[in-house]
């Protein structure tokens, strides 16, 4: 490229693009969906064009959070969902809804059962000892299963190396007998 003397790179005037534009990226479906109007299924990693803006006034610990347009396969209605920083996931807005997710559910349920126990330690220190106590009796009780299933195992993968090294002796002198003939 030629640039002439008087050239001045100041001068060229900078594009005023606003804050919530929208980019159009590529992007697989995060998370198994049925759409509403039309109650067709769209599978978790379905490659899509997406729209993509930054939702305002909306930040996570600094972090901004997305909004994604995609639109039905069969239909073409739109369906919207957003970045969940928090939960590092996504969040479903409309448009469709998010398909039943069982390990979802026993994650969110374990979170509940532990913050319940917190919350009853805190207030009873007599709990926080029998916790404790159950506890270590289920860590004995694994280990000493495990202490079985080893013995168990022992028994029944018992080798007998001198066996063994006496078949090997006597192959080899076989190989020496034959090299000899």
């Amino acid at each position: 490229k030629y640039y002439p003397p008087d050239f001045d790179p100041a001068k060229i005037p900078k594009l005023k693009l606003p804050k919530d534009r929208q980019y159009v990226v590529r992007l697989m479906a995060p998370f198994n969906m049925r759409c509403k109007t039309c109650g067709e299924y769209i599978y978790k990693g379905k490659k899509f064009n997406a729209r993509k803006e930054t939702v305002q006034n909306e930040v996570y610990l600094g972090l901004p959070i997305f909004r994604f347009y995609i639109k039905c396969t069969r239909c073409l209605a739109e369906i919207t969902f957003k970045t969940d920083p928090e939960n590092t996931d996504y969040t479903m807005e409309h448009g469709a809804t998010r398909n039943f997710q069982a390990e979802k559910l026993l994650e969110e349920e374990e979170k509940r059962m532990q913050k319940e126990r917190e919350e009853e330690e805190l207030n009873n220190p007599m709990k926080v000892l029998e916790n404790r106590t159950k506890d270590s009796k289920l860590e004995m009780e694994v280990l000493e299963n495990l202490q079985e299933l080893k013995e168990l195992n022992q028994r029944q993968a018992n080798v007998d190396f001198e066996a063994m090294l006496k078949q090997y002796k006597e192959y080899e002198e076989e190989q020496k007998h034959k090299e000899q003939e």
